[in-house]
């Protein structure tokens, strides 16, 4: 009867041991795919290594530099080294755990605590030398979503690499277009400095000659000097590029001279799609770690809810305890033991349901996170769509002005050569020329931009088979 009362009492405890999870549930939906508006054709394949298609050696080479000593992206491999370092944290875990202790201590053995005389009130050598095992049985599937958790962790630490990798190789891409922008801006300063010169030449000679006046003199002049203002203007925007460069490939001022005009024809050197593809998503590393991110959490709130449960080890001990050290590795000190251990969640003021509401409130920001992720993705995939197609446009036109603004100064110069025109015509024909050749240039230069901004967009020959 007393035995039969006793197995009840335990088996209530244990009953009440298991705390109930509180009713708390993710509040915020993850984005899904249809509901993007996404086209049903995939995006064109790139190489990992889609820089390779402009054909300019010293591109491959910085490129190469970067990605390799970049600080950023060292960091973000160091974040990787440490997400693979606590799954093989959460992974050791999982197995049984055996330790070994031991210890000799000189004691005073007491006269009320089970010894007699002459042991007792006396000083002697008490040895303790046990292994001891441990080994959690995991009923509840806790250590199982650790392992998970850790290991989407590790997963998303990676691709975020990749995201950072891709990012850089993009921002390299886009200094490089700055500094072939400042070349060419260079250009187009020192021919104004040319074609004014040629203008201070020319109203020279008509004054000379009594057809002009001195004021038309010191404007040809004034003109002259602040185009040669343009030329250092232009040299100082390709000097801080070639600055910019160096740093990102993580050099110093030696590197300055090495790095000269790009030669690279970004904007026909890589195909593009037209419309939003149907795999965006799965293209882009940022996005599939965010997913990643989800699924940790996921497995975190998993392990939170198991913590109601009771825990459930395996512990067994073997070893020697004596007193006096020639008798502590005797058959006799033996001592060994083996069982269950029983942890009960009780009463703990509220700290489980604390750490369940955390771990769905980590779910719903891993979930927000995606949702930010899918939403940015597909924003700057159509924003570069547009901007490719609407610069393609703005350059057919501005070719058109171009050359009209050419022929007009040729025109302006021969009538004031002649006698026909005054000056003003002229200057009118020439500053109008060096604006449409400025912002062919800049046209020029944005519409490379746009293009490799939507080549990253589209995961720049990211490959997440090859990833995993």
């Amino acid at each position: 009867m007393g035995k039969s009362f006793g197995l009840t009492c335990a088996a209530m405890l244990l009953l009440s041991g298991c705390v109930s999870a509180p009713p708390t549930t993710p509040q915020v939906a993850q984005t899904t795919d249809s509901s993007l508006g996404l086209g049903p054709a995939p995006a064109p394949r790139f190489d990992q290594a889609w820089w390779k298609a402009f054909n300019d050696p010293q591109a491959d080479r910085l490129v190469a530099q970067a990605l390799d000593k970049n600080p950023s992206l060292q960091s973000a491999l160091a974040r990787i080294r440490a997400a693979q370092a606590e799954l093989s944290t959460a992974r050791a875990l999982d197995y049984p755990q055996v330790s070994l202790d031991a210890q000799e201590q000189r004691e005073l053995l007491s006269n009320r605590y089970g010894l007699l005389p002459p042991l007792g009130g006396s000083w002697q050598w008490v040895g303790d030398a046990q292994a001891h095992l441990n080994w959690s049985l995991d009923f509840w599937g806790k250590q199982a979503a650790l392992i998970d958790k850790a290991r989407s962790t590790a997963e998303a630490a990676s691709l975020d690499a990749a995201a950072a990798r891709l990012a850089l190789a993009g921002m390299f891409a886009q200094t490089y277009i700055a500094l072939s922008l400042a070349y060419q801006n260079l250009d187009i300063a020192k021919l104004t400095v040319t074609e004014r010169q040629t203008i201070l030449d020319l109203t020279q000679s008509r004054v000379t000659s009594g057809l002009e006046n001195e004021a038309s003199l010191e404007q040809a002049r004034a003109l002259l000097a602040l185009a040669k203002i343009e030329v250092r203007r232009a040299e100082t925007a390709r000097d801080l590029a070639v600055h910019a460069i160096a740093a990102l490939v993580g050099e110093g001022a030696a590197a300055y001279p090495a790095i000269t005009r790009p030669a690279a024809t970004l904007e026909t050197a890589l195909p593009l799609p037209d419309a939003l593809p149907a795999d965006l998503l799965s293209r882009r590393p940022d996005v599939l770690a965010a997913r990643a991110r989800i699924s940790a959490a996921m497995r975190g709130r998993d392990a939170a809810h198991a913590d109601f449960y009771p825990n459930i080890n395996l512990v067994a001990a073997i070893g020697f305890q004596a007193i006096g050290l020639s008798s502590l590795l005797s058959a006799d000190a033996l001592t060994m033991g083996v069982g269950p251990a029983l942890h009960l969640p009780i009463f703990d003021a509220g700290r489980l349901r604390a750490q369940y509401a955390r771990a769905t409130a980590d779910l719903d920001s891993a979930v927000a996170d995606y949702n930010g992720a899918v939403v940015t993705a597909v924003r700057q995939t159509a924003d570069a769509l547009t901007q490719v197609a609407s610069l393609s446009d703005q350059r057919l036109e501005q070719q058109k002005a171009l050359d009209s603004a050419s022929r007009a100064l040729k025109l302006a110069e021969e009538r004031y050569r002649l006698g026909l025109s005054g000056q003003i015509p002229m200057l009118t024909a020439e500053s109008t020329l060096l604006t449409a050749r400025q912002q062919m240039a800049a046209l020029m230069a944005e519409a490379m931009a746009q293009r490799v901004t939507l080549l990253l967009s589209l995961g720049g020959g990211f490959d997440p088979e090859k990833a995993s």
